[in-house]
Order: structure tokens, then sequence, then C-alpha cells
């Protein structure tokens, strides 16, 4: 179900505010770096480990869906701050 909130989200805002809620969400991110980097180094980390051939001591999927959380969390934080900036 979490994977489905993420995308719902971010198309509710598309849908609410036209094409430039995506963008303003793009921007957030660049104001955001940090954020934006950890989602990058997420989604690489899930890559590696799902191709890895060892279950890194019975963690591998664990930590797979814990950074894909993860993920969806620093995205609806920066959506957030991009919802609360238009507000302003």
């Amino acid at each position: 179900m979490r994977r489905i909130i993420v995308p719902l989200v971010l198309c509710v805002m598309v849908v609410a505010g036209g094409a430039s809620a995506q963008e303003r969400v793009r921007a957030e991110a660049g104001m955001h770096p940090r954020i934006a980097a950890a989602v990058r180094a997420l989604e690489d980390a899930i890559k590696y480990m799902e191709a890895a051939p060892h279950d890194f001591g019975g963690h591998k999927a664990e930590a797979i869906q814990e950074s894909k959380r993860a993920i969806e969390q620093l995205r609806l934080a920066l959506a957030y701050r991009a919802k609360q900036d238009r507000i302003k």
C-alpha cells in the first residue's frame, strides 16, 4: 500500500495544481539537495542489494523494504514543503 501513496500524492498534486505542482516538488528537491541526494543514494543501495547474490546475513529483504519506505517518506516531506511554500 505504501508504494501507492507517493505516486498518488504526486498525482493529486498535479491534478489539483496543474503541471506546475510537479515542478514545485522538483524545485523543492533543489532547495533541499541533501534530501534529494539521500533519495538517490537509497535508490542506488536498493538496486545494489537486489542484484547482490547474498542476503547480507538475513537482512537484505528488510533493508530493501525499509529503504523504500524511507524514500517514500523523504518524497512526502518534499511534497509537503512544496505545498506549504505554495500557500505562503
